[in-house]
């Protein structure tokens, strides 16, 4: 079935508002084994009404998103009413919910709301209960020259659990009266390989089975997912071939979060982390809490910019700092075990760096990075990292670097 995004709003064109609507939309069309065939993106006005005539004529399903406030510029519902020569009907259930709704944070319902109840007639309403403008489905028939169409919120926190919801099982329903097979998508996690190395590794392991499914790559912070789809029980062998070709890469099937995973690992045993930063400036904290329930597995972060800082916060010893430097072997190891051993926890990483673009070396160039991992029944590993990329590259790459290192450290590869 051919899919195409529809995304309106002058915003997203005079550079207001960047456009992430595409691509959440594409990783769950996916998921059905549909990819998009094409997006557009139009400004408010009336030429929305042509790009739908466009895509009506090429399209099984139109996903249009945008254009469903109160404001006098959002006009979706109204050209997509006009093209299908449809009326306006307001919704007196939506009247109310909008009032509710606008009512309950206090503030007071005016006119200008009771647009977003105007629906076109026949249409299906799609509840949004993270908003006042509900989504639309119209039906195939013949106006539609048998395309299903859908009218979505642009926000993405209302777009997505509706597109979830509500979308994801219509279209279901449509391949299956189509009887078209849902095939089999399986997205596998890696860190610690190049995309290129990975792909020509996956190439020599699965290079009987090519032609039988498709298998795509997509770089992601801290690694790159392999894409498998394809009839379920070939994907099913496939998939399970490439992971166990690289089991100290494989991350998860489930997650393309590095710290998802590793919040998921310290709960299921019951630990605790601590980090030690210097470089990254407080980034790999704000990784890890960014994860629900890492209140139960993080401990403390301590971000030791200065050279007093390691010294009188954990402990590292003048004398090292003065001979070998802040970026060291010696003075991340002993900022990591300083770290463990004043927060208590049962894992300490600890990282030290040079960002740049100044303070490089002939012996340390900028992108140096030292990295610890500290325990309490193992010995200290410190590796050392070479990352030649722009400042806020670079701490991103030390960051993924250091929670895989973390990683591999709770599940007992490091």
């Amino acid at each position: 079935m051919n899919v195409e995004v529809i995304n309106t709003g002058s915003e997203l064109l005079i550079g207001q508002v960047i456009n992430t609507n595409v691509g959440l939309l594409g990783q769950e069309l996916l998921s059905l084994g549909l990819t998009i065939h094409r997006q557009t993106t139009v400004p408010d006005g009336e030429g929305i009404k042509d790009v739908i005539g466009e895509s009506i004529r090429r399209s099984d399903i139109i996903l249009i998103t945008g254009g469903l406030g109160p404001t006098e510029d959002d006009l979706t519902r109204e050209m997509v009413s006009d093209y299908l020569g449809t009326k306006l009907i307001e919704d007196q259930d939506l009247v109310k919910g909008i009032r509710n709704r606008i009512e309950s944070n206090g503030a007071a319902m005016r006119d200008i709301n009771r647009k977003q109840a105007m629906v076109p007639d026949g249409a299906i309403v799609l509840k949004n209960d993270n908003g006042t403008a509900p989504g639309l489905y119209i039906k195939p028939s013949d106006k539609t020259e048998r395309t299903h169409i859908y009218l979505l919120p642009g926000p993405p926190r209302e777009l997505m659990p509706i597109f979830r919801e509500q979308v994801v099982p219509s279209i279901k329903n449509a391949l299956l009266e189509r009887e078209i097979e849902i095939p089999s998508c399986v997205n596998i996690f890696f860190s610690g390989l190049g995309e290129s190395e990975l792909a020509s590794r996956i190439d020599e392991v699965i290079f009987d089975k090519k032609g039988s499914f498709d298998l795509g790559y997509c770089i992601k912070p801290g690694g790159v997912v392999v894409r498998c789809i394809g009839d379920p029980e070939i994907v099913s062998s496939v998939s399970e071939k490439i992971r166990k070709e690289f089991p100290e890469n494989y991350i998860s099937n489930d997650h393309e979060s590095l710290p998802a995973v590793v919040v998921e690992e310290l709960m299921k045993r019951n630990e605790s982390v601590s980090i030690a930063e210097s470089c990254t400036g407080g980034a790999i904290a704000n990784l890890i809490t960014d994860i629900s329930g890492s209140s139960n597995v993080f401990s403390v972060g301590f971000v030791t910019y200065a050279n007093s800082a390691k010294n009188e916060i954990l402990g590292v010893d003048n004398n090292d700092l003065n001979e070998f430097g802040a970026v060291s072997e010696p003075v991340v190891r002993a900022m990591a075990e300083g770290c463990l051993e004043r927060s208590g926890a049962d894992y300490a990483v600890a990282v030290s760096g040079i960002a740049g673009p100044t303070g490089g070396t002939k012996e340390k160039p900028v992108g140096t990075a030292f990295i610890a991992i500290a325990s309490h029944r193992k010995p200290t590993f410190v590796g050392v990292y070479c990352f030649r990329v722009e400042r806020l590259i670079f701490k991103e790459k030390v960051s993924m670097t250091a929670i895989n290192l973390l990683r591999k450290r709770i599940i007992g590869l490091l």
